[in-house]
């Protein structure tokens, strides 16, 4: 069997990556001559290929500076309504090739490359993930920065520029084990320090009430130093900031005694301040009501608010004193309750700094998790140390909110308990996501069934009382990075059918609908899969020494390793395989290679369990010389966007088998549908809205639904009555029970086997005999290459739903107030006559 293309060699083909003039090739290769020599102060003898990777980087930036600068100077000429999108997470994976796919500059610089003897793919692989996010919630406002900035819009993302992202995941004997992600080592091409706006922090201390004026006293400060990173939009010309906040010690040091000890004590002790952007914190869906994620939360929210204030205010169009225009002219949104210090911050602004006497309406607030554990609860005692000020104004704003709920409800005094920011209890807390409602003027969930559910449950009296505030925005994707980027030759036989529109217009894939049973076009989208299944398997030869059968149906579950995620579902299913393979030796089976990846919370004792039990599942089944290669285990370590974009494309099967009304959205299911793998899921989160665009009859849909879900946790759930009366179910479990999947140490499993059995949230038993058979319509299916790619047409074709794209158009219309433009800004003028002419006036508002 012939090797795939190499992408290099695909993108040869490619138009919709633009085309590689030779004036643009002989440019692209000078400039990166110039750079190795002037930037990276090396010649070809002695560079390595690191340097060659940042040679390029910085000859595409090149390419960036110019828009950047005239999209900033755009805005400040024409001040549109700006868009603030402010997150503790993004979690943007690799730049060049994203930036070189948006520019429209692949062609030419993959032909640069290769007429410079070096190979484009390698230095690719050499740029570290921007690792700073944990899942779907850091991934997915990075996929709304490249719509926001492909749709025209003024929109800024503001965040943490963490040292230390999202740890970096290694298997050593089975078992999860941590190592710190060093992303900046080498330092970071595509970001711009920008000290000239460094801006104050302000924590601890204490408030002084004087005559008509409150003062925030006695603070520590921490000084915030913010880097920019262009996000280009495919094809326009404009170029947005994310602008990612740095901690660093302010140079006062307030020594009593001037002595070497105190001054020596007095410089070490700066790592204090600047802990607070050393490291993310790597729970996701899980609350550690930790002082340091507060200060995180603080700090972002604070340097943020200055300098969307100095922006509003240095407009050309502002007015002397504080506008009371701001909430026409800004827009904040809240991706979850991380930043939701914003709301008390903006009023401690407002009423305490501008002497205005009321909080203007600017934020929204989008929840992304139903789960309670996730909440955040912030202890009172916490915010009388840090946060004094802030303290005041929740109460405050509480005290009023719950006013306005007791006229509308008097006598309801249970109903205000439940809505009240503040909760008694053992620990007082404050509620954030109550903050949240209470402080926006809209509140999202992120698919229809999830919004569904806030009202109906988790938010149910906020929704009573304010049912205007509450909407719902299906999350996205975008279409560059997930289709363009990581699948090119998909990208390709699309473009071949319905042109290149659709790469910024994701609904003309509905088009290919016209072409589910034309012949040439179900052979050619086979066989890109078979390319991408090929490719992968070497991949996977190569850096895990392993090897797998690319003819195998590749059944893929990446996600964060989590028991709502029921990945623990999924290994019942292929010990179940196991077990039937062995019982009949002889009989044909559809050959499987199941993958299964993500990372553990570091503190989170049944994810790291559900690690190990995947690679002892993987130990048995793949060294079996009864089973071969009809089935095989891999658990893909540190799985990250760099890793997605390879494994994505080469995946036939999605697992997206979550407890309907547990996942709020999920967007890895997407990204599978649209690059051609078959869905198994449950009615949870987009699937149900999946299963709406592409017809229930071309998904894999099984299990119980949300109303399935409530009934049994009324009459209660027990787990002991499915494993008495399923065999095959019983006798996986026995076999984890009785140490067959781990010889040397029997009882391994227990706590695994003691929580399914006893304390399963995620009810996996009442789900495992729908899903086993659900299965076996799956390798029926398989076994008819014909059929099978048939379906996958129709999802593909129906996937334009879920553009981030959509997703961004429907907040800027009916959360923003603004309208997507789409325009496209003039380029820079980069003609040779020009050259040199060109003067750029850096302005205020950068």
């Amino acid at each position: 069997m012939s090797l795939p293309l190499s992408d290099y060699e695909k993108r040869k083909q490619i138009s919709v990556r633009g085309l590689a003039g030779v004036e643009n090739v002989t440019d692209l290769k000078k400039s990166f001559n110039r750079h190795l020599h002037f930037t990276l102060v090396k010649d070809r003898n002695v560079s390595t290929p690191r340097d060659y990777y940042f040679a390029l980087a910085h000859t595409v930036r090149d390419h960036l500076v110019g828009r950047w600068i005239r999209t900033q100077q755009h805005y400040y000429e024409k001040d549109p309504k700006r868009i603030y999108y402010l997150s503790l997470e993004f979690y943007m994976g690799r730049t060049l090739q994203n930036t070189m796919v948006n520019l429209g500059l692949q062609n030419a610089c993959d032909e640069a490359i290769y007429q410079l003897g070096l190979d484009m793919e390698e230095l690719q692989e050499i740029e570290e993930d921007a690792g700073l996010g944990n899942g779907g919630l850091g991934r997915l406002a990075a996929c709304f920065l490249d719509s926001m900035a492909t749709l025209g819009l003024a929109a800024y993302g503001y965040g943490i520029r963490y040292e230390f992202g999202i740890f970096n995941q290694k298997i050593l004997g089975g078992w999860q084990v941590e190592e710190a992600d060093d992303w900046l080592r080498y330092g970071n091409p595509w970001e711009k320090a920008r000290p000239e706006y460094m801006i104050p922090v302000h924590f601890y201390g204490h408030v002084q009430h004087g005559e008509g004026e409150t003062k925030w006293v006695d603070t520590q400060v921490v000084l915030a130093l913010p880097y920019d990173t262009p996000v280009p939009g495919y094809r326009n010309n404009t170029v947005n900031t994310m602008r990612l906040w740095s901690a660093r010690a302010p140079n006062e040091f307030n020594l009593k005694d001037f002595n070497v000890g105190g001054y020596i004590q007095a410089v070490l002790d700066r790592n204090l301040a600047e802990n607070i952007s050393r490291v993310l914190y790597p729970n996701d869906n899980f609350f550690e009501g930790k002082e340091l994620r507060l200060k995180q939360e603080y700090f972002v929210v604070a340097a943020t608010l200055q300098d969307i204030i100095r922006r509003f205010k240095s407009s050309k169009f502002a007015v002397p004193t504080f506008s009371p225009l701001l909430s026409f002219q800004v827009a904040i949104q809240l991706n979850d309750t991380h930043p939701s210090l914003a709301i008390p911050e903006l009023m401690r602004i407002l009423v305490d700094i501008e002497k205005l006497d009321h909080h203007r309406r600017t934020c929204a607030y989008t929840n992304h998790t139903v789960l309670p554990e996730a909440l955040e609860r912030w202890p009172v005692h916490l915010f009388e140390t840090l946060l004094p000020r802030h303290l005041e104004i929740i109460y405050e704003i509480n005290q009023r909110f719950l006013d306005k709920v007791y006229a509308s409800f008097p006598g309801d005094l249970d109903r205000l308990r439940r809505m009240s920011m503040v909760e008694e209890g053992s620990v007082k807390r404050i509620n954030m996501a109550h903050l949240c409602i209470v402080g926006s003027h809209a509140v999202n969930g992120v698919a229809w069934i999830h919004s569904e559910i806030l009202k109906a449950t988790v938010f149910k009296d906020f929704y009573e009382f304010e049912p205007h505030k509450f909407q719902n925005k299906t999350n996205g994707i975008t279409p560059r990075r997930w289709l363009v980027l990581c699948n090119p030759g998909l990208a390709e036989v699309i473009a071949e059918r319905i042109g290149e529109d659709y790469i910024a217009d994701l609904d003309q894939l509905r088009k290919l609908l016209n072409f589910v049973d034309d012949e040439g076009f179900i052979r050619d989208v086979a066989k890109v899969k078979q390319e991408n299944k090929l490719k992968f398997s070497a991949y996977l030869e190569k850096e895990y020494k392993v090897k797998i059968n690319p003819n195998s149906l590749f059944d893929v579950q990446v996600k964060r390793i989590h028991e709502y995620k029921r990945q623990l579902l999924n290994c019942l299913h292929v010990i179940t395989l196991y077990n039937r393979i062995k019982r009949e030796p002889n009989k044909h089976f559809v050959p499987r290679t199941v993958m299964i990846g993500g990372k553990a919370a570091p503190g989170y004792h049944m994810a790291k369990m559900i690690i190990k039990l995947v690679t002892a599942i993987g130990d048995i089944v793949n060294h079996d010389p009864v089973i071969g290669d009809r089935l095989k285990v891999i658990f893909l370590e540190n799985y990250r966007v760099s890793l997605a974009e390879k494994v994505i494309p080469a995946a036939d099967l999605s697992e997206q088998i979550s407890t309907a009304g547990t996942e709020a959205s999920g967007t890895g299911n997407m990204k599978f549908m649209l690059n051609g793998a078959l869905t198994i899921g449950t009615m949870d989160g987009a699937n149900v809205e999946m299963a709406e665009e592409a017809g229930e009859q071309n998904l894999f849909i099984f299990g119980m639904r949300v109303e399935d879900v409530e009934e049994m946790d009324k009459k209660g759930y027990c787990a002991k009555d499915y494993y008495d009366h399923i065999p095959e179910l019983k006798q996986a479990m026995d076999q984890l029970s009785n140490g067959f999947f781990s010889p040397k140490q029997p009882d391994l499993f227990k706590d695994i086997v003691n929580m399914l059995m006893y304390h399963d949230r995620f009810k996996v038993f009442a789900d495992y005999e729908a899903y086993i058979k659900c299965q076996e319509k799956v390798s029926a299916l398989y076994k008819n290459t014909k059929e099978w790619t048939k379906k996958v047409i129709r999802n593909i074709g129906t996937s334009g739903k879920f553009s981030s794209d959509r997703t961004i158009a429907q907040y800027a219309r009916e959360i923003w107030g603004v309208e997507p433009t789409r325009q496209k800004i003039p380029a820079p003028d980069e003609s040779k006559k020009k050259k040199g002419k060109l003067q750029i006036k850096l302005l205020k508002h950068s």
